[in-house]
Formats: C-alpha cells, sequence, structure tokens
C-alpha cells in the first residue's frame, strides 16, 4: 500500500493513543485530577447554528482535507452525532473492545479536546472521551526513587489492542467523511482555524519529545507521582507520554506518527 493509506491508519488510531496518553499521564495524578483541579467546562458540543458565534477562519487551510472526501450532506449535527459516530468506530474495529472503552457521549469534541489538549500542561478529565484504565499506578524502588513497574503496561493493554487492529482504508475513509463534525467542535473550543491543522501541530510536538535512555526515576508528590528530572516533569502531558512508553516503543510510535503526518499534510490526489 501507498504511504498515504499506510498513514491513515494512525488517523484514527492516534485518536485512541492519544487518549490513552492522556489516561495514562494522569495515572501519576489521578486522585489530583479529579479532588484538586477545579472543574473545567464540559465537553463542547454544538448546539444550533443559529445561537453560534461566528468565528474568523483562514482563508486557506495549511494542511486541507479534500471537501469532496469530507462531505457533509449525510452527516448528523455534532450535538447528534454520537450514535452515527459510535457506529462508525465499531465497524473500523472486529470486536467489541473499543466499545468498551468509549465513553458514548459527546464522542467527536471530547476526541478534539483531548488531542487540542496534548501539548498544554493539563487536561481537564471530564473531556477525556475514553473510560480511566482499571487498577492502580504501580511503581517499584531504584536507587533511593522509584521507578514505573512494568506491570502497568498491562492496564494499557486494550487501548493499544484496539490501535493496532484499525483497517487503514476504513480508518481513512471514515476521519475524511466526519472531518466536519472534528471541525465543529474544534471551531466550538472558541478557536479559530482548522482542526486538521491541529492536528499536525500536535503530531510535530509529540515528535519533538526527547528520548532519554532508560526507566525514569519518579518521586512521590502530594498526589501521586512525579518525574525526579524538572526538565521532565515540566514537559507537556502528551511529550510525558512518549517518553514513559519507552525508548524501543517511542521510537515505533514516532515513526508511525511520521506515517500520519504525511497523509494528513498532503492534498488528496
Amino acid at each position: 500500500m501507498s504511504s498515504q493509506s499506510s498513514g491513515s491508519k494512525w488517523v484514527v488510531a492516534l485518536l485512541v493513543i492519544a487518549i490513552a496518553a492522556v489516561v495514562g499521564i494522569f495515572v501519576y495524578r489521578e486522585k489530583a485530577a479529579r479532588d484538586a483541579m477545579s472543574p473545567p467546562p464540559a465537553a463542547p458540543v454544538a448546539t444550533s447554528s443559529a445561537t453560534s458565534t461566528p468565528l474568523h477562519e483562514p482563508a486557506l487551510p495549511e494542511h486541507p482535507i479534500d471537501p469532496a472526501s469530507a462531505a457533509t450532506a449525510a452527516l448528523p449535527s455534532l450535538d447528534e452525532s454520537d450514535a452515527e459516530v459510535m457506529s462508525g468506530l465499531l465497524a473500523l474495529t472486529t470486536d467489541d473492545a473499543l466499545k468498551s472503552l468509549l465513553n458514548p457521549q459527546a464522542i467527536v469534541s471530547r476526541m478534539v479536546s483531548t488531542i487540542d489538549a496534548l501539548p498544554k500542561q493539563t487536561v481537564g478529565m471530564n473531556v477525556v472521551p475514553l473510560r480511566l484504565p482499571i487498577g492502580r499506578f504501580q511503581v517499584v524502588p531504584s536507587d533511593g526513587n522509584f521507578v514505573e513497574s512494568k506491570e502497568n503496561m498491562q492496564r494499557y493493554s486494550t487501548y493499544m489492542y484496539v490501535a493496532e487492529r484499525i483497517d487503514p482504508k476504513a480508518a481513512a475513509a471514515w476521519y475524511k467523511r466526519n472531518y466536519p463534525l472534528f471541525q465543529q467542535a474544534y471551531r466550538d473550543l472558541g478557536t479559530d482555524g482548522y482542526f486538521n491543522d491541529r492536528l499536525v501541530a500536535v503530531i510535530d510536538h509529540l515528535l519533538a519529545a526527547p528520548e532519554p535512555k532508560g526507566s525514569q526515576p519518579l518521586i512521590p508528590a502530594k498526589a501521586g507521582y512525579v518525574y525526579a528530572d524538572p526538565s521532565l516533569e515540566q514537559l507537556s502531558v502528551g511529550q510525558k507520554f512518549m517518553i514513559r512508553v519507552g525508548p524501543e516503543n517511542e521510537a515505533k510510535l514516532k515513526a508511525k506518527l511520521r506515517a500520519l503526518r504525511e497523509a494528513v499534510s498532503r492534498p488528496t490526489a
């Protein structure tokens, strides 16, 4: 298959992985995220065109999605899209694994909010569209500090299972067909511009994540654990995820992200 088709698998897979990334990072501070952080606004959902405030759009997107592939005629409105979006997502998989993870309400808006937040320091837990992983985050002692236990990877096996089994052609078609919903959800964040441009920018941000060697020391904090290295602790939630998967997986994930970037950043032939 072409690099377009190969990378297109990750158009949807990134949505799954990015969400899992945010969920995974928050295991360091799950209690703080729920109890200490003031609740952010609910995941934005379009109400009606009559009440929407038009935003200024740039004349042209930097990374356009082919309008013919993103036709709006048969799409529901964003606030009535959950059933169709859920059905389309489940059709990309061969079993019920994804269904067991998804929060079935405001799916597209939650996806957009999560991806938009990956370059930031915090994410409101009420916008994450996947359920939290079961179990508790585990650490093991190491040279006076702690490091993440390898047993934690079992908590995320279903997320990765889903991402690895999405059909490339179906994923590409699903994203393009539903792109107007993603764009509307992005506008409802109060943001000018285009979601696909933001997606490319987020990919670039993840690709810029550092690549430290070995397990990184953790120290206890008020709620959970933080990186002992201040330069790592100050990174965004997305870049922290890239680190915590380990050097080998980070290299593999970056290769997939580069393929995704190529797939969504060049004009459709």
